[in-house]
């Protein structure tokens, strides 16, 4: 009689140690199903050599935005080497860089129209063009015409020792109707003040 208890006690608590098992991987595989899937791919995102970006700001009246991509140095020499001098620059990469104003802007005692425009360098060792054309929209300088110039002058490059990895324009205020547009890459900053018309 006491063998047939004992076995069936033994019987009962490996019913119950089996239940509480299955109950226990029944819940496991429930919360894993519940997991939210997340995708996961294999190809690494590939960066972006030369992105999309853009600087504005307000002087005075005037709203000046500048839209550019922003190549990188990446260990090479840029002017003089990746860009050969005295020839046209879109002065940034892929599309043509632009340049809009709401108002009328005087540069080097020149007047330049309120209006949108491609933005253009002629890159030397000693000095640089700096060129509006009323062509903004163009891929590089594929269709740069010299005859839709609306403005060009000259200006002088700094130099520095340090390196700017990627090209980077501003617009800075001077004063309330004076400011200055400058871009930097590589060992090389040029700049132009230029006044709001009234």
């Amino acid at each position: 009689m006491r063998l047939r208890i004992l076995f069936i006690l033994l019987l009962c608590t490996f019913l119950f140690v089996s239940c509480k098992q299955e109950a226990k991987e029944t819940k496991k595989t429930k919360e894993t199903l519940e997991q939210p899937k997340t995708e996961t791919s294999s190809k690494p995102s590939k960066k972006v050599l030369s992105p999309h970006t853009s600087t504005m700001a307000m002087i005075g009246d005037a709203h000046i935005h500048i839209d550019y991509s922003s190549p990188g140095v990446r260990d090479r020499i840029i002017f003089g080497g990746l860009l050969a001098y005295d020839k046209v620059w879109q002065a940034g990469a892929h599309m043509a860089t632009w340049i809009e104003t709401n108002k009328g802007l005087i540069i080097q005692g020149q007047e330049l129209p309120k209006g949108k425009y491609g933005f253009f360098t002629i890159p030397s060792k000693d000095e640089w063009t700096i060129i509006f054309n009323s062509n903004w929209n163009q891929h590089g300088k594929d269709d740069y015409d010299e005859k839709d110039d609306i403005l060009r002058f000259k200006v002088k490059p700094a130099i520095s020792d340090n390196i700017k990895e990627h090209l980077e324009y501003k617009v800075s205020k001077i004063s309330n109707d004076e400011g200055s547009i400058s871009l930097a890459w590589e060992k090389v900053t040029v700049s132009f003040d230029f006044k709001v018309k009234e």
